[in-house]
């Protein structure tokens, strides 16, 4: 993986920057604030995230080692690729997106182009305990307990069943309760369970 590139800035436009690295120029796609900050002529250093396809090297570059892990946090979840990770990090900044995630904020994820109602719900679901908490909240503290793993496969099964995130989160909390705190039973079991739940 390249980790950063430092060189002089020979070339920006629109979505990208050529970083003139020893004699050659490596072309990196960025979001608008990151170019920002770039002047034609001037030494940067860019952290950035090298995306490998069958018919491509991609290198992304990012205003600071924070954006760039949200990026590569972002494209763990279904559905979203490098562009789309750029894309929400382009309409949010790293934090902003950490607090829409752990307050279910559809709303302000729907705001980024390419991404839906359904997409942001599972963004949401896939994504509340990779992201961490903004930088500016509750520092300090300690970090929350990562729940059982059953909770986040039975929350989006629901979800791709066609259930609201707060209806599957509802749900599955319900099903929490009457566990008797032993082994949890299989996994297609508390489905079951937090489907009978939903249609009570």
């Amino acid at each position: 993986m390249i980790a950063f590139v430092s060189g002089r800035v020979a070339a920006a436009g629109p979505d990208t920057a050529v970083i003139d690295v020893h004699g050659v120029g490596l072309a990196v796609q960025c979001t608008p604030a990151t170019l920002a900050g770039l002047k034609v002529g001037e030494q940067a250093r860019v952290p950035t995230s090298l995306v490998v396809r069958e018919d491509s090297l991609t290198l992304f570059g990012f205003a600071d080692e924070d954006e760039r892990a949200v990026f590569e946090v972002l494209q763990t979840a279904s559905g979203v690729g490098p562009r789309l990770a750029l894309a929400m990090l382009a309409v949010h900044s790293p934090d902003a997106l950490r607090r829409a995630v752990a307050a279910e904020d559809v709303a302000a994820l729907t705001k980024v182009p390419g991404i839906g109602k359904k997409g942001a719900q599972r963004i949401v679901l896939e994504l509340r305990d990779r992201l961490g908490a903004p930088s500016g909240d509750g520092a300090g503290a300690p970090a929350p307990a990562r729940p059982e793993p059953w909770r986040e496969q039975v929350r989006t099964g629901l979800v791709n069943l066609g259930w609201s995130a707060k209806d599957a989160e509802a749900a599955v909390a319900a099903v929490a309760a009457d566990l008797d705190g032993g082994d949890p039973p299989p996994v297609s079991a508390l489905l079951r369970a937090a489907l009978k739940k939903l249609s009570k």
